[in-house]
C-alpha cells in the first residue's frame, strides 16, 4: 500500500508474548482512527500473527473481529486443539515431549484474509525467527507466508520446529522479541509494542510449578534481550500494555485481555499526536509529517 503524500511513514514493531499479545489489537485500531496506515511492520511469534493480518489489509476493528470469534467459545477452540493432536505414536512419543504442529496451528488460526505469500501484502512486512543451529536470529519477508509465521510462533516444547530452506526455525522470541530495528531505515516514526509482561507469583504458592518455570524463564529471556537492546537504541514511540497478570497460553481469556488493556489506544493516539507535533514544531518533520 503506497503511502499517501500527507501521512508520516510509520513503522510498527509488534512483539512476542502469546495471549498477551492480543493487546495489539488496540495499537492497530488507534492507528486506523488516526488515519495513519503503516509503511512497514515487523513482528514476533503473537505479533507475526497480528502483523499479518493488518499487513494483509485488515483494519484493527476486523482483527478484533477475528479474535472475538476465534475465542469466543471454549469448545470450538479445543476442537481445534484436538485436530492438532498428535496422530501417530512416534509423535507421541518419540521425542520425549508431544510438541503441536506450528505450520497446521496456523492453518486452523489464522484469519482467512492472509495470503499464501509475503508478496501478496499490502504493506511491506518482515517476521522473526530463531535459527536452531546457527544460534541467530532470522529475518524472513519473502517467499512463502504461512509457514515463516509458523516458525515465528514455534515456542520451544509446545511446538515442533519448522525447516525453511534448509534452516530449522524456532520462536523468533527467543532472538528478538521486540524486532523493531528491524523495520527499515525509511520510514518517519518508529512504534514498537512490547507484551512479554513479568513473571507474576501466585499467591497460593511459595515457588512456581514446572510449567510457571518454563514460561517464567522464557518471559526473563525476551525482558533481557529487550533491555540490551534498548540500551543501544530506541524506537520514537514504545507501548507496554499492563498484561502482566495474563500468561503466555491465556487465548480462553481474549475478551478480558482486550477489556484490561484497552487504556493502550488512547495512549498511542496520545503519545503518536504528540510526537507529530513536537517534531513539526521543531522542524524535523514537515506538516504532513515527513522528514524532510
Amino acid at each position: 500500500m503506497p503511502d499517501s503524500p500527507a501521512t508520516p511513514r510509520i513503522g510498527l514493531a509488534l512483539g512476542g508474548g502469546g495471549a498477551r499479545g492480543l493487546a495489539h489489537v488496540h495499537v492497530l485500531e488507534a492507528l486506523d482512527e488516526m488515519g495513519l496506515r503503516p509503511s512497514a511492520i515487523t513482528g514476533t511469534s503473537i505479533g507475526a500473527i497480528v502483523g499479518a493480518g493488518y499487513a494483509a489489509g485488515m483494519t484493527g476493528a476486523e482483527v478484533r473481529e477475528v479474535v472475538q470469534a476465534t475465542f469466543a467459545k471454549q469448545a470450538d477452540v479445543w476442537g481445534k486443539v484436538w485436530q492438532l493432536r498428535p496422530k501417530t505414536f512416534a509423535d507421541l512419543f518419540g521425542g520425549g515431549l508431544v510438541q503441536f504442529d506450528a505450520e497446521k496451528t496456523i492453518e486452523l488460526f489464522l484469519p482467512a484474509a492472509v495470503p499464501d505469500r509475503f508478496d501478496a501484502l499490502t504493506t511491506r512486512f518482515c517476521v522473526m525467527a530463531a535459527d536452531f543451529y546457527g544460534c541467530q536470529e532470522v529475518a524472513l519477508a519473502s517467499g512463502p507466508l504461512r509457514p515463516a509465521i509458523a516458525a515465528s510462533i514455534a515456542i520451544p516444547i509446545l511446538f515442533r520446529p519448522v525447516e525453511i530452506d534448509g534452516r530449522v526455525l524456532i520462536d523468533g522470541g527467543v532472538v528478538n522479541p521486540l524486532p523493531f530495528d528491524r523495520l527499515p531505515e525509511d520510514v518517519d516514526v518508529v512504534i514498537a509494542v512490547d507484551v512479554v509482561g513479568m513473571p507474576v507469583r501466585p499467591a497460593n504458592r511459595p515457588i512456581p510449578n514446572a510449567t510457571e518455570s518454563i514460561f517464567g524463564a522464557s518471559q526473563i529471556l525476551m525482558q533481557t534481550v529487550t533491555a540490551e537492546k534498548l540500551k543501544s537504541r530506541t524506537p520514537d514511540i514504545l507501548i507496554k500494555p499492563a498484561v502482566d497478570l495474563f500468561r503466555v497460553m491465556d487465548f480462553l481469556k481474549a475478551m478480558a485481555i482486550l477489556k484490561s488493556t484497552q487504556a493502550v489506544k488512547d495512549e498511542v493516539k496520545r503519545k503518536v499526536a504528540a510526537l507529530l507535533e513536537g517534531r513539526a514544531a521543531a522542524g524535523v518533520i514537515d506538516a504532513a509529517g515527513r522528514s524532510p
